[in-house]
């Protein structure tokens, strides 16, 4: 099994052209410095509806003018079938991360997440196939899990949904196996567990816990937490979902760093995240030490505790074997090493809407 490294250095002297959808979000926008920096060609659509192109210049300032030259943005939205098509013409690789996060933004408004993650998602799915694209990766969930309360979660055992996100993700992975055995097209479903990292959104009704509570501790705000704080997830930096989307991308295929894996079905899903469950305790904890390695004067908070959210699953832990030895998949980052890797970018956002 190749090295992610090595892997790395195949894509250097042998560039693929990419599409990533979302691409102006947070995964879809690390997924672009990632594969920029690799000197690859990449499209990206987003319609801008919950991604920024602030994230793009991001990007453009951390990969040279000749990298940057590498890329093609096209503002449209995944659920418009031509848009999808057009995109898709000429592209090697899929990495489809386009979609309408957020548990209880899908309880609020089921039409909108079902319009964008399965509109949207079978819309791509056409697309792709029918410009023969080599493979197509996309976003799943670990939502899919439902109510299923063994530990840890394995890809083949799953419970009832617990909201219309979930739905909408399990609905990908099965129209993913349709497509499948229909067709012969070829798809890897990565189900993410908790993802943080840079360019991750703090602001909004919707923000993810992490980037939350760090805006919150920066601006010496009150810090809630839904339930007992025992409630635990198994939180991924978003470093190992790059690595995880481009292996994937590549299972299927042999290339001169010998990526050799049993990969032998159309499709697979796999979970990724470390393997390792975090209360949210030990979350507070962990982002309270992370900011005071570099802000040592900062105000000390202390959490308050809420009711639990509707439509939260109590506990969630990743087994990620087939991940690793299907993908070759191996996680860079737990939680504590992601918090300290990414705390910069948090800190440094938080001082640019200051002296706005």
């Amino acid at each position: 099994m190749s090295t992610f490294i090595s892997l790395q250095s195949y894509l250097k002297e042998n560039p693929k052209t990419w599409l990533v959808t979302g691409v102006s979000g947070f995964i879809g926008s690390n997924l672009l410095e990632v594969l920029l920096g690799l000197d690859q060609v990449v499209v990206g659509i987003d319609n801008l509806s919950t991604g920024h192109k602030k994230n793009l210049e991001e990007v453009k300032g951390c990969v040279s003018e000749k990298q940057w030259a590498r890329f093609n943005f096209f503002e449209g939205d995944i659920c418009d079938i031509d848009s999808c098509k057009h995109v898709c013409e000429g592209i090697d690789y899929v990495l489809h991360q386009a979609a309408l996060g957020s548990v209880p933004r899908s309880i609020k408004d089921p039409i909108a997440s079902n319009r964008s993650n399965v509109d949207g998602f079978l819309n791509m799915l056409v697309a792709a196939k029918e410009a023969k694209v080599k493979n197509f990766v996309y976003a799943a969930s670990s939502s899919t899990y439902g109510d299923h309360q063994a530990l840890p979660k394995i890809e083949d055992r799953i419970g009832k949904p617990l909201s219309p996100y979930a739905i909408t993700k399990y609905m990908n992975e099965l129209y993913a196996d349709i497509f499948a055995s229909c067709y012969g097209f070829k798809s890897v479903g990565l189900r993410y567990f908790n993802v943080f990292g840079p360019r991750q959104d703090p602001l909004g009704a919707y923000a993810a816990v992490i980037p939350k509570w760090i805006s919150l501790m920066l601006n010496s705000k009150q810090v809630n937490i839904n339930g007992d704080g025992e409630t635990s997830r198994d939180f991924c930096y978003v470093s190992n979902v790059v690595q995880a989307n481009i292996r994937a991308a590549l299972v299927f295929s042999k290339t001169s760093v010998d990526m050799d894996t049993p990969a032998e079905k159309q499709s697979m899903i796999c979970n990724i995240a470390v393997g390792e469950r975090t209360t949210l305790n030990q979350l507070f904890t962990f982002i309270e030490q992370s900011l005071k390695k570099k802000m040592p004067n900062l105000k000390e908070i202390s959490p308050a505790y809420q009711d639990f959210r509707q439509g939260d699953v109590r506990h969630s832990l990743a087994d990620i074997n087939r991940a690793k030895l299907l993908l070759g998949y191996e996680p860079e980052y737990d939680v504590f090493e992601g918090l300290l890797e990414g705390i910069d970018w948090y800190i440094n956002d938080h001082i640019k809407k200051q002296d706005k």
